[in-house]
């Protein structure tokens, strides 16, 4: 695979081309990934594959017109047919007034961050075929678990580097690694049960050992079984870590800067005013090491920090790109998020809510009767309204303890009202890319089986 330097420099090369193609302005992404994974099912090897990409990315402006292309053929007559065909475009494209690259003078200059993304090892089939054994096996030996849906594990490395026309160009390299398993419990008579476990981290040595991914997913469907009916009515629902996030992410969403440009938000009006309860902060760090979203810089070539977009229950800003920036008259933030075709978006990086101050016990045990969801179903998010219903299933909260399993029925509510009878827990964990502790919200409206 290439290096850094390497990714840079054809990066670079491809936005020297469109400037001398007649382009004003261009900016270039060029990504490059390896990857390797292993499955196994039943104790026996399933499948194993490879897989190596290099893919560029170019947006040329003409005026304020302007057109993306990408190829993934890299031969020198190719890159020229590309350039030429990106500059014809933009001349034909409509006039964009908010188009263009990010402020000349908010590029990130100087050494970036240290991060810590890429531990520089190489993993090799048999290595990652008796990690997936091992968490099958793990799953397997559970009491109750009848079949194995298989295991994997996976091993990936990639370099990202971004060159644009007016200063700036940067690079960085990562690698990821994972285990998973997915198993089932039960029986025809009592119902069939799945569930899994995974993790994911940048640095091999940072895995859960793979028996205890197989064993908490094991453990996970074992409790399942044989779900019951939930009860209906206006409810306190808990939401298990693995799905807390989900709420945050509905955050992201509506504060990012299309949307609020699109006037298209449930909280289109909401900066500066308190849109969760009281001592709740949530938090964006792409400086996080090691973080499964870090990242020294965003997809213009901003300079990127730690933020708080949630403050104490109040909404501290926006997600802005440059367009958006513009759009709303506003500074762009350093969240755009760049793919290999098109314009930037809009992404956090580590995005997590902070932990509360009491322990998930303590946060029901004075629930008599109500929910604690632990997968959703379905996309029931209106993100223009903020209406919430989603499909669920879980386990009953009776006098303060969780009880017996149960499956197929709605919760519901309004997320402006979810967030601000929304309480954390103390138990906040970094394990994805979106993070919250187990959360408790008063009055959701669940509808039973």
């Amino acid at each position: 695979m290439l290096t850094s330097d390497q990714a840079c420099d054809r990066a670079a090369d491809i936005v020297s081309r469109a400037k001398t193609a007649g382009a004003d302005a261009a900016d270039a992404v060029f990504a490059a990934d390896a990857s390797l994974d292993v499955s196994v099912r039943l104790g026996l090897l399933e499948d194993v594959g490879r897989s190596e990409s290099e893919e560029l990315g170019l947006r040329v402006f003409v005026g304020r017109r302007s057109a993306s292309v990408s190829t993934t053929d890299l031969s020198a007559d190719a890159l020229a047919t590309l350039v030429d065909r990106a500059v014809a475009m933009a001349r034909e494209a409509p006039e964009d007034r908010w188009a263009g690259l990010a402020p000349a003078d908010r590029l990130m200059h100087g050494a970036p961050p240290l991060l810590d993304l890429d531990d520089r090892e190489e993993a090799d089939p048999a290595s990652l075929k008796a990690m997936a054994l091992e968490a099958e096996d793990a799953a397997r030996g559970v009491a109750g678990v009848t079949n194995s849906e298989g295991a994997g594990a996976s091993a990936s490395r990639s370099v990202w580097a971004l060159a644009t026309s007016h200063g700036f160009t940067g690079s960085f390299s990562a690698t990821a690694y994972s285990v998973s398993a997915s198993v089932l419990a039960g029986d025809v008579a009592r119902g069939m049960a799945r569930d899994y476990a995974h993790h994911a981290t940048r640095h091999r040595r940072h895995l859960d050992p793979p028996a205890d991914i197989g064993r908490l997913a094991g453990e996970r469907v074992v409790a399942r079984v044989n779900p019951g009916r939930a009860p209906s009515g206006a409810l306190p629902v808990v939401f298990d870590p693995r799905i807390a996030a989900s709420l945050v992410g509905h955050l992201s969403g509506a504060i990012a800067g299309q949307s609020i440009a699109r006037r298209t938000s449930f909280l289109l009006d909401a900066l500066g005013q308190r849109v969760f309860a009281q001592g709740v902060t949530i938090r964006d760090d792409p400086h996080r090491p090691h973080g499964l979203r870090s990242r020294p810089f965003d997809g213009e070539g901003l300079p990127v920090s730690p933020v708080a977009l949630v403050e104490d229950g109040m909404l501290e800003t926006w997600l802005l790109d440059s367009a958006s920036a513009r759009q709303l008259g506003l500074e762009p933030t350093g969240h755009a998020a760049r793919g290999i075709g098109g314009s930037p978006g809009v992404s956090p990086s580590n995005l997590y809510m902070e932990a509360g101050a009491i322990p998930p016990a303590t946060l029901i045990e004075d629930i008599a009767t109500g929910i604690y969801v632990t997968e959703l179903i379905g996309q029931g998010v209106n993100p223009v309204t903020g209406d919430y219903s989603r499909g669920a299933a879980g386990f009953l909260i009776e006098r303060g303890a969780l009880t017996t399993p149960v499956a197929e029925f709605t919760i519901a509510g309004n997320l402006r009202d979810m967030f601000l009878n929304l309480t954390p827990a103390n138990d906040l964990a970094f394990r994805y890319g979106t993070n919250a502790p187990t959360l408790r919200i008063e009055g959701m409206m669940v509808a039973g089986g």
